[in-house]
């Protein structure tokens, strides 16, 4: 799914996207660049496996951020929490040594996340463009005739 493809399903088209951020439990800055780009890896590998995609990947010390790719059928919240804990215990076994320094216990991300809606429109624009519905006539194009003979 690129940025405006619209994909389809039976009786659907859509193009759901998006923006979900992690942050590391107590906001540790555990997350190196070997671990983002593992992180990146798996987020894919995950995502790819409940038939969605992941556009774009992005992280600092204590957070990632992705923008994701999903289809209309999906239960946001599972998937949401098998996102984290997918990934965390992936990063606890490949990176178990690194992590033990930041928590004692198999911890790696906060409880809390944020995920928010992404369109090609703003707000807005959606807004108007609802409310307007019904509030104006439409022209109507004239069936092209040929000229009297």
């Amino acid at each position: 799914m690129n940025d405006t493809e619209m994909m389809s399903a039976s009786h659907a088209v859509y193009s759901l996207r998006l923006h979900i951020v992690f942050v590391t439990k107590y906001r540790r800055k555990t997350l190196t660049s070997e671990l983002l780009a593992a992180l990146r890896e798996a987020f894919a590998e995950i995502l790819n496996d409940w038939r969605c995609t992941l556009i774009e990947f992005g992280g600092e010390a204590d957070h990632v951020h992705l923008l994701v790719g999903i289809h209309p059928a999906l239960n946001l919240s599972t998937l949401i929490n098998n996102l984290k804990s997918a990934s965390a215990r992936r990063m606890r076994n490949r990176f178990a040594d690194h992590l033990a320094k930041f928590y004692w216990k198999p911890y790696f991300w906060h409880r809390a996340y944020y995920v928010g809606s992404v369109g090609e429109a703003s707000l807005e624009t959606v807004k108007r463009y609802v409310e307007a519905q019904g509030t104006q006539e439409k022209p109507r194009k004239a069936a092209k005739r040929p000229p009297p003979a």
